[in-house]
């Protein structure tokens, strides 16, 4: 059994405007509290417990655990925002109906429970396994949005079955002309699209700019939080179909490992001033992180294979060919498309080792040694 950690945000269910200026009154005094803490000497901050707070009425359990947030945080001089949470045992989550409700105690001696709305596509599930007990609580944080709303943040630990035997691996390649390629094992393939990303990031650049030169400063960051979720989401999008498409072909899913892909592939000073094309500002290991946890709860197996040569080997027979642009051109004159080749070789990829001399029209894994291949992720020396 492997084991799933997620967090699950949930709005709260027709919250009062008495309720909601409690919290941001509560919020504001734990913040104060939090940034009194960073003047205590680090040595001394680890000994406080809510004892020594007797003055504030928010609930011991949440002071500790602020307590302990402050202790984490080592290098922060002044907290903006410090979100009261508290551990898993300050507080229930039961059902009510057919509404979930979060129980805890955020006062001194003082007990309250309110509604939660959850979307009956989302975290159902999840929810039902804790309230009969086949899930593990985390912390609960009380958060809210910029527009207003308030949100639960409950972190949830649950056991989730095994990846199964699969039939064959579907070769997954990132890029930028296309955010991802999935390919089926000499089959077709389908495509996401970055050209939308690829305007979005240059108007958000453009207007940046403009802002910037007009001293606007708070406006650039706001549109950097807002070009930030928006990218988070496409991911999101992406990653969910990718676990999809695995699941409808019985299928595992494959990455090439771009692990410090940054260091590696050179950009000429022109293609970085260009957001569009600068590879430094784009998500490639956050699509990757999304659909592996995606792909645990719904019980897809997910490897990484070493990225060397992915886009440059013809996936018929392993032989070194051009790539130009969008096409793969193999030493025979075959053309097709690279990105589509590449995931191929990533699907298909055996676990040999690629020699240095790859020059000469010869395939890569038949020339290599069979003893020196891994799967999975290399390991880092």
């Amino acid at each position: 059994m492997a084991n799933l950690t997620l967090t699950l945000k949930l709005p709260f269910y027709r919250l009062n405007q008495v309720k909601a200026l409690e919290f941001e009154r509560l919020t504001a005094i734990n913040t104060q509290v939090a940034n009194d803490l960073l003047r205590v000497d680090k040595n001394e901050r680890k000994k406080l417990t809510s004892a020594d707070f007797r003055h504030i009425e928010i609930g011991s359990m949440w002071i500790n655990q602020t307590i302990r947030n402050c202790s984490a945080k080592t290098k922060v001089k002044h907290f903006q925002t410090m979100w009261i949470e508290v551990n898993n045992q300050g507080y229930r989550v039961l059902k009510s109906g057919d509404l979930y409700t979060v129980s805890f105690s955020l006062y001194r001696g003082r007990k309250g429970r309110i509604p939660l709305q959850v979307h009956s596509a989302s975290h159902n599930d999840v929810l039902d396994k804790l309230v009969k007990g086949e899930a593990k609580l985390g912390s609960l944080k009380l958060c809210q949005s910029k527009k207003g709303i308030w949100y639960a943040l409950i972190s949830v630990s649950m056991d989730v079955p095994d990846a199964a035997g699969v039939k064959g691996w579907i070769g997954v390649d990132r890029g930028q002309n296309n955010i991802a390629v999935a390919a089926l094992p000499k089959s077709f393939g389908k495509f996401w699209k970055g050209g939308r990303v690829k305007g979005l990031r240059r108007q958000f650049q453009q207007t940046r700019k403009q802002l910037q030169q007009a001293k606007q400063l708070k406006e650039v960051k706001r549109l950097e939080q807002r070009e930030r979720r928006i990218m988070t989401h496409i991911n999101h999008v992406i990653s969910k179909e990718l676990v999809q498409l695995a699941k409808d072909f019985e299928m595992g899913l494959r990455f090439e490992d771009l692990g410090g892909c940054r260091s590696t592939m050179k950009q000429r000073k022109k293609t970085k001033s260009d957001a569009a094309h600068n590879r430094d500002s784009w998500a490639f290991y956050q699509l990757e992180l999304f659909t592996r946890y995606k792909a645990i709860r719904a019980g897809v197996p997910v490897e990484s294979v070493p990225a060397p040569y992915t886009s440059k080997s013809d996936h018929r027979n392993g032989v070194i060919g051009k790539r130009n642009g969008d096409w793969f051109r193999g030493f025979d004159g075959y053309r097709c498309n690279a990105d589509w080749n590449a995931s191929q070789n990533i699907g298909q990829w055996l676990g040999f080792s690629c020699p240095v001399y790859l020059q000469e029209a010869v395939a890569a894994m038949a020339m290599a040694d069979t003893e020196g291949g891994v799967y999975d992720s290399p390991l880092i020396v």
